[in-house]
């Protein structure tokens, strides 16, 4: 790995916002009066001088539910706008609103964003989120996660790592942007899709925060904690610290802990009265169990129910007896040797171990010039032991071994003729019994080491009354460094907490092992090893003119990425040269040499937006907008010439508020054109080819106060979205038959045509303190988890609830809770098979997680 470009570009960085802030510090101590700051109506690039960020802060959260809000996400000054002025769809929450929200994880709160479905349902980490009218299908291509306007990795998705996986909430959170597409496409990594930048809290004058601790009902324990703070008597500096730490059982109990780990972040910050310089710091370190697909019932679509002894609310492959196992993944050559191993912890799950640094720094020089620099820097791993479904459904123990002999004899590992065999736990050695049914899971392994920077710089000059333009560069240098070992099947009871199965068969002759002792029945079907290195580099040209009721923006990107990745050659073969011990046959290890691949393209976005203000608390926009996503390191190594995706937008949108409504409705056409796709025909050959997709739909936000004290928020969208520009393809049923389909006119996958939410909430002032209960019903509408409509997901709703007690001026109590009905909801079918899922009325899927409680008391002060 080559650390130069990290290291200059850190360096510059830092020089440059030190010579900038020294100028600018001087500056303003030479003026005996600051220049007055423009008026709110022409969109200020700075405010009036204030006691703390932490007050500042505070101040705007009081207009957390107006349309007087000011945000910052996707616009070209430092100072925002308000929302009632912003020509893009953005949703905006306090860290109030958040924790009434109740998200499961950072994903699931994306979904206050209309037009925004995570699939939260493997855990805290590793979701799927899908943005309506974007062809994702997995992972989270189209969503970038922000923390004080940087993203967190350049790229949004790789494998095994979206970014709301490096991401977790806690109280050092004061807000939440959510930007759909718009000025987005020109700022930061110009995510087309969507953008969830969180602002940190900051420092107050007097020492002031919290702690709180929380119970759940799935064994958690969970101590949360910020102090803001004054670093010294008058010296306008302030500081911030705090975090998380957590331990649970999870709704899934794997017999080890689920969830284990923690987080701290911490800010330095002064306010000027023409600027503001910040830094932070935030360290995580978070175990989490990841699930994927388990099997359900299914014995008509949309239709699902527990399969035996397998309950898909609280089921986890997980087990004491299977947590600590060795994987081979090194051949050796003498006889009696033992391949080379990893040794695996399932308790490491799909975790983070990353710290992060940045830095941001706004000045206003006066007579309409002003400047603004981002500078973040993200290191660590993001590494994932976990089981994998491998698309094959359960079977009796028997069956199980009479198809894989028969098998092997077909193939030739086994002479022909007549077996027996035993079968038994691999942790106690008992004889397994051959009538119960078994399943086979992947026991992968990703090893994940990361390192990023990145900078954004925005220089903004008034040039007449009302008119701003804006010049900026974004700059990103970063790399990935991958080993993967996928496969490494486990033979496993079809229930939850599932002990291994050892299997051994002899034809009277000799004695061969189906299964390694530990029950692994083969090895790594895939092994890789890569070294990424990437560089991002993007100038954009935005101008803002405010003309009487009206705002008008345009801006334009061009952007080139360049990537060069290092793969090392593999080989398939027996990993001990011994015939008898078959699990290990036909495994891909890592050889010697390299191949390499490097990849240079550019491309333009644009944006045109236009806003009308009928009057304080009424607007209207409509913008236009293209933007494109580059591929990413998994995507050139599938294919090496992936092409530049290519999304273009059309938008139109409708503010309003009064005292009894607040009303965000917008429509939209989204088009997508050259989204490159691989997939494995009959024949085991990789086909990739090129498709696009065409949606239309309508989202809302909103909320109603028909009495004193009562609030019904409707949040939702309706989208109708289809692929196009496809031909034929030929694809694999569940049962091995051959089977053409065209991904033409059909569906997006994994979208529901129909998702909303309603929250109707009773807020009751009282001589203590005051009173909050709210509940929500969710309802997904149906789906399908593949392309070509194989995999009928159905729908589902679920019931959450929130109540909270302000007790005097220091004491909250909180209990909340999710799923309350315990409602099966299938996020996603089996992912790793293109055609048909259910065979025998069963199913291998992924549901949502089962009932949940959790409790908080938090002091305040």
């Amino acid at each position: 790995m080559k650390t130069k470009p990290l290291a200059r570009l850190a360096l510059s960085t830092a020089i440059a916002a030190t010579l900038m802030s020294g100028a600018a510090y001087a500056q303003q101590t030479d003026q005996s009066t600051p220049p007055p700051p423009p008026s709110a109506q022409n969109a200020p690039t700075t405010a009036p001088v204030r006691s703390s960020p932490g007050a500042q802060q505070a101040a705007n959260a009081k207009n957390a539910s107006t349309l007087q809000q000011v945000v910052v996400t996707g616009t070209a000054t430092f100072g925002g706008v308000k929302k009632i002025d912003a020509s893009y769809s953005i949703t905006s929450m306090s860290a109030d609103q958040i924790k009434q929200a109740n998200p499961k994880s950072a994903a699931d709160l994306l979904k206050a964003s209309p037009g925004i479905y995570p699939e939260s349902s493997g855990g805290q980490t590793g979701a799927n989120i899908e943005v309506a009218g974007f062809p994702g299908g997995g992972d989270a291509p189209y969503v970038t996660f922000q923390l004080n306007g940087s993203p967190l990795y350049p790229m949004s998705s790789l494998s095994f790592m979206e970014n709301s996986s490096m991401f977790r909430l806690d109280d050092t959170i004061d807000r939440a942007e959510l930007v759909q597409g718009g000025p987005g496409v020109l700022y930061g990594n110009g995510q087309p899709g969507l953008t969830g930048n969180f602002i940190l809290r900051e420092g107050t004058d007097t020492p002031s925060g919290d702690l709180g601790y929380t119970y759940g009902s799935e064994g958690m324990s969970r101590i949360d904690g910020f102090i803001g703070f004054p670093l010294g008597k008058d010296t306008g500096w302030y500081g911030s610290f705090g975090g998380f730490w957590r331990k649970s059982d999870g709704v899934r109990n794997p017999q080890f802990p689920a969830d284990n780990g923690g987080q701290l972040s911490a800010t330095i910050s002064r306010d000027w009265d023409s600027g503001s310089l910040m830094f932070y710091a935030r360290a995580l370190k978070d175990h989490n169990q990841f699930v994927t697909d388990t099997p359900i019932l299914n014995p008509n679509q949309g239709t699902f129910s527990n399969y035996p002894g397998f309950n898909p609310l609280t089921g986890t492959f997980g087990s004491k007896a299977d947590q600590y196992e060795t994987i081979q993944v090194t051949p050796c050559n003498t006889a009696g040797c033992t391949p080379g191993g990893i040794p695996l912890n399932l308790a490491k799950g799909r975790g983070a171990d990353i710290h992060m640094f940045g830095s941001n720094f706004d000045w206003d020089f006066g007579n309409g010039l002003s400047i603004s620099d981002k500078l973040n820097f993200t290191g660590g791993q993001m590494n994932t032991v976990s089981f994998f479904s491998t698309g094959a459904n359960p079977s009796t123990l028997g069956e199980y071994i009479s198809s894989q002999v028969a098998s092997d004899i077909a193939s030739g590992e086994l002479p022909a003729g007549t077996y027996t065999s035993s079968a038994t736990y691999a942790n106690n050695g008992a004889a397994a019994n051959m009538n119960q049914n078994v399943t086979t899971q992947g026991y992968w392994y990703v090893h994940k080491r990361i390192a990023a920077i990145s900078n954004e710089f925005h220089i903004s000059k008034e040039l007449f009354d009302g008119n701003t333009l804006t010049l900026g560069n974004y700059t990103a240098v970063y790399n990935d460094h991958d080993t993967w070992y996928l496969g490494n099947n486990m033979l496993l009871q079809a229930i939850s907490n599932p002990d291994p199965i050892a299997v051994d068969i002899s034809n009277g002759t000799n004695t061969y092992q189906l299964s390694s002792p530990a029950g692994f029945t083969s090895g790594p079907s895939t092994a890789i090893y890569e070294r990424w290195n990437g560089f991002n580099t993007a100038f954009f040209l935005t101008d803002t003119w405010k003309l009487d009721n009206w705002l008008f923006d345009a801006g334009i990107r061009e952007e080139r990425q360049q990537a060069s990745g290092g793969i090392q050659n593999t080989a398939t073969g027996d990993l001990d040269d011994n015939p008898f011990t078959l699990y290990n046959n036909g495994s891909q290890y890592l050889a010697s040499g390299m191949s390499y691949i490097n990849y240079r393209k550019s491309a333009p976005s644009w944006t045109l937006g236009a806003n009308y203000e009928f009057t304080p608390n009424m607007s209207a926009y409509v913008r236009l907008n293209d933007g494109v996503h580059f591929p990413g390191f998994d995507d050139l190594r599938g294919l090496p010439s992936t092409p530049v995706e290519k999304i273009h937008n059309q938008e139109i949108g409708f503010k309003y508020q009064a005292d009894w409504v607040y009303l965000d409705v917008n429509a939209y056409h989204r088009i997508f054109f050259g989204v490159p796709y691989t997939y494995t025909n009959p024949f085991g050959q990789q086909v990739s080819l090129v498709y696009g997709t065409s949606t239309k739909g309508v989202n809302l936000n909103t909320t109603f106060k028909p009495f004193e004290h009562v609030t019904l928020t409707l949040s939702g969208d309706y989208m109708d979205g289809h692929y196009t520009n496809t031909g034929l393809q030929e694809y694999t049923t569940q049962s091995g038959a051959a089977a053409f389909a065209s991904m033409y006119g059909m569906v997006l996958q994994r979208q529901p045509k129909v998702q909303f939410r309603f929250t109707p909430a009773y807020d009751l002032p009282t001589s203590w303190g005051s009173l909050r209960a709210a509940i929500t019903y969710e309802y997904v509408g149906s789906r399908y988890g593949d392309l070509i409509e194989q995999q009928p997901l159905g729908n589902f709703y679920d019931l959450s609830f929130n109540v909270s007690a302000n007790v005097g001026q220091h004491w909250v109590y909180t209990v909340m809770g999710t799923n309350m009905t315990n409602q099966i909801g299938i996020t996603e079918g089996n992912a790793r098979l293109f055609g048909f899922a259910s065979s025998g009325g069963v199913i291998l899927a992924r549901s949502i997680e089962g009932r949940e409680v959790q409790g908080q008391i938090k002091y305040k002060f």
